[in-house]
């Protein structure tokens, strides 16, 4: 299983995520080079200092790196004021492990060691609360736009007018429609910052697409290639659902003929790969909505998963695919890891 964690506290980085780690690193060296070229007068003197403030910043650097990872989990049980706390204290602690060990280079003093990395530390945080306020704005957008899709007047025209047609010669399965439909009001009214597992995201799915076969009848075919998903895997509510709405949507519909939707969901290694694959019809690739919904998820999947998450989407000849990737994460005693 993957050592990442997801991230529950959207407004504290997951620092067991690769992409966090590597926009960490990227960050800090960035700021050791601005220091080192403010104090330099020549291209000499800017290498020089920069390889002193180097062999001084990169050890503390990857030992809070290697202390954040380990209390990962246990930060994100705290607030996010309390979880900076945490992290500020800590890292006054390492700063004067470093300036202990660094005494021997007779390189700065104590509060030169606290001043750069508590400073540090506190523009990362500002950084990633401020990253995490910009990507945010996607999870309410997704519950409203898929709550629009919804209500759209033909998809619950139809779902009612099938369920009606149904009382009298198959009253079980017009039950069966009708709770269908209470499925995904709830899931869609519910906090989407709240994680789900991919066996109850499949389930969805396939109640969403009962609902639409019968009003599409046979023109609907779906393909389900899930033998190889782990069910306890973790993921984002509304990831899939989405995705199997726009293939309906612009892949079936605007057909007459006999259309397959393919879902293949399976893990290789510490991965969760997920490809949704429908026809495609030039011409209908512009429908409303189709580009707003996989922005949306894609928005989602960077503001969880940040770099090890992607949504890729690819046209070959006459279909459609949509290929998700997500780590693959499991919850635990009730706790995400």
């Amino acid at each position: 299983m993957s050592g990442n964690s997801i991230n529950q506290n959207l407004a504290l980085p997951n620092f067991r995520n690769t992409g966090i780690m590597l926009r960490i690193l990227l960050i800090v060296n960035a700021l050791c080079f601005l220091a080192a070229f403010l104090k330099s007068t020549s291209l000499d003197d800017l290498m020089r200092e920069w390889a002193e403030i180097s062999a001084v910043s990169q050890p503390l650097l990857l030992s809070s790196l290697l202390v954040f990872a380990l209390l990962d989990d246990w930060l994100h049980g705290f607030s996010f004021f309390m979880a900076a706390a945490v992290l500020l204290f800590v890292e006054a602690c390492l700063a004067l492990a470093a300036h202990w060990f660094g005494a021997f280079l007779s390189y700065g003093s104590l509060l030169r060691y606290w001043f750069f990395s508590l400073l540090t530390v506190s523009f990362l945080l500002w950084y990633f609360n401020l990253r995490s306020r910009a990507l945010s704005p996607a999870l309410t957008e997704a519950r409203l736009q898929a709550l629009q899709a919804r209500i759209r007047p033909h998809f619950l025209f139809n779902t009612i007018n099938a369920v009606l047609s149904l009382i009298r010669s198959d009253p079980v399965r017009a039950e069966t429609a009708l709770e269908d439909l209470a499925d995904l009001f709830r899931v869609l009214m519910a906090d989407n910052r709240k994680l789900t597992t991919l066996a109850k995201e499949v389930e969805l799915c396939r109640e969403y697409l009962d609902l639409e076969k019968l009003r599409l009848g046979e023109r609907l075919q779906v393909e389900w290639h899930i033998d190889k998903m782990p069910p306890d895997a973790m993921i984002p509510p509304l990831v899939l659902q989405p995705l199997l709405e726009n293939a309906v949507y612009h892949g079936i519909e605007p057909s007459s003929a006999k259309g397959v939707i393919s879902i293949h969901i399976y893990r290789r290694r510490g991965e969760i790969h997920a490809v949704l694959r429908n026809p495609y019809t030039p011409g209908h690739e512009n429908r409303k909505g189709n580009k707003m919904a996989l922005e949306n998820i894609g928005e989602r999947l960077s503001l969880h998963f940040d770099a090890e998450g992607s949504l890729k989407v690819e046209i070959v000849g006459n279909i459609f695919q949509v290929h998700i990737t997500l780590p693959y994460i499991q919850e635990e005693g009730g706790h995400v890891r």
